[in-house]
């Protein structure tokens, strides 16, 4: 399967200034297995867990000479490593703080050395140890997008359509909504992509995401007290229940914020969630007109949000475009996710909303994105949405955004100052969303 990072570890490859390189996400993203394609283009390639390789921590743990660590390594695996043709990777790298620290050291004195490195709850070494500026690259990787997965289907001439606009017939319009309704069941997890191409059986789907679901669960004794841990398994059960809403705390057990706020930041941490902040909306960054105690929050996969929800999923096979109309706030936490899927991996995606709460002229505008230098309300329905107020009210009170996107089942088009394109199209709300894409089927 092709994915989106291929192309950014392609440009890491290939840079003559490289430097050592950590992989950043959650879980079962497919961090690994891109490393292991990106190997297959090097005379060789040498992978090491250090998670399931204890023993070799006194290797690092000894000094931080990458010269030294380098022969001792060799003399482990018993092959040389040849900087400039072997592709080093350290998998679970977070399991060694020394191995993190000794990047650094590895891009000063074997500069010609490709390392990689990567781990499921890096986050939390990272924020123990730091990172050495200047000295270590970070690319971000997150769950399949729609497109991914449409190219693991081998839908790459429909995918082709939609990159370059074309005008969908309604045949090619319904299956394009067909496969979106299957994304909304499948997710982005590799594994669980991979498994629905090969065989489309809806039981093992299910059961791969409860899988997935313990295991994150289960993640939870690594980084977090135990007192910790019943707020954390009530904040994944609570957080799907307010997707589409500004979260609050209340009605989450008998806890109070205190108890609680830590434990969402280390969700955030292990990019488990996605928070939604809101923003005036008044400029570039947007950040800079954000409210950090005013928040929506999204999980990371659609298809996870909905297994915790325990929804029937019959009629996303059935019926697609009424269980589209029926599940708004699950259509809306899908385009988050998309944006940040879309955006470039080199930061950590951010993502805004735009509400006015005036009594009486209330309104909210989902999304905010920036394309070509120029602030975008984006607004989200989950059926024919006729109604865009909001959308209106946002463009009559930001002068300088000169117009909004309405995102739904409907083809593209555009009436006054408002464009529709259509949610399987999401990459075109994003700026360098269309030239990421393009590399699917290029």
């Amino acid at each position: 399967m092709k994915r989106l990072i291929d192309q950014e570890l392609k440009k890491w490859k290939d840079s003559p200034g490289r430097k050592s390189l950590i992989l950043r996400g959650a879980r079962q993203v497919g961090k690994t297995f891109s490393v292991r394609q990106l190997g297959k283009s090097y005379p060789d390639f040498y992978e090491i867990n250090l998670e399931r390789r204890p023993e070799l921590h006194a290797i690092f743990e000894q000094n931080l000479d990458p010269v030294r660590i380098l022969r001792d390594l060799t003399v482990d695996r018993g092959v040389a490593i040849h900087p400039g043709q072997t592709l080093l990777f350290f998998d679970e790298i977070q399991a060694c703080p020394q191995a993190m620290i000794s990047l650094r050291y590895f891009y000063e004195e074997i500069p010609e050395l490709h390392l990689i490195g990567a781990g499921s709850l890096l986050e939390f070494a990272i924020a123990s140890l730091g990172l050495p500026v200047g000295r270590v690259q970070t690319l971000t990787v997150y769950p399949m997008s729609f497109a991914e997965f449409l190219n693991a289907k081998k839908q790459t001439s429909l995918l082709q359509a939609i990159y370059d606009e074309i005008d969908l017939s309604e045949p090619l319009q319904n299956k394009a909504i067909q496969l979106l309704s299957e994304y909304f069941v499948i997710g982005g997890f590799p594994e669980i992509v991979a498994s629905w191409a090969l065989k489309e059986d809806p039981l093992e789907i299910k059961d791969k995401l409860s899988t997935a679901i313990t295991t994150y669960i289960q993640d939870f004794e690594k980084y977090a007290k135990k007192n910790q841990l019943k707020y954390l398994n009530l904040l994944l059960q609570h957080i799907p229940l307010q997707v589409g809403k500004k979260f609050k705390f209340q009605g989450i057990g008998e806890y109070r914020k205190r108890e609680l706020a830590p434990c969402l930041e280390l969700m955030e941490k292990a990019h488990i969630l996605h928070r939604v902040y809101y923003t005036t909306g008044q400029g570039i960054p947007l950040g800079a007109g954000t409210d950090l105690d005013h928040y929506k929050i999204i999980l990371f996969d659609v298809a996870m949000t909905q297994q915790l929800l325990g929804l029937d999923l019959k009629g996303w096979f059935l019926n697609p475009k009424q269980t589209f109309i029926n599940q708004g706030a699950l259509v809306e936490s899908f385009i988050g996710q998309e944006l940040i899927a879309y955006g470039s991996p080199e930061t950590r995606g951010a993502l805004f909303y735009w509400q006015r709460e005036a009594r009486g002229s209330e309104a909210e505008v989902d999304y905010l994105s920036l394309l070509e230098g120029q602030v975008i309300p984006i607004e989200v329905k989950s059926g024919k949405g006729s109604t865009l107020k909001s959308l209106h009210s946002f463009l009559a009170s930001h002068p300088k955004s000169p117009y909004g996107i309405k995102s739904s089942l409907e083809k593209k088009s555009c009436f006054e100052n408002i464009l529709s394109i259509p949610l399987y199209a999401a990459f075109h709300l994003v700026d360098g969303g269309k030239e990421r894409v393009k590399f699917l089927f290029s």
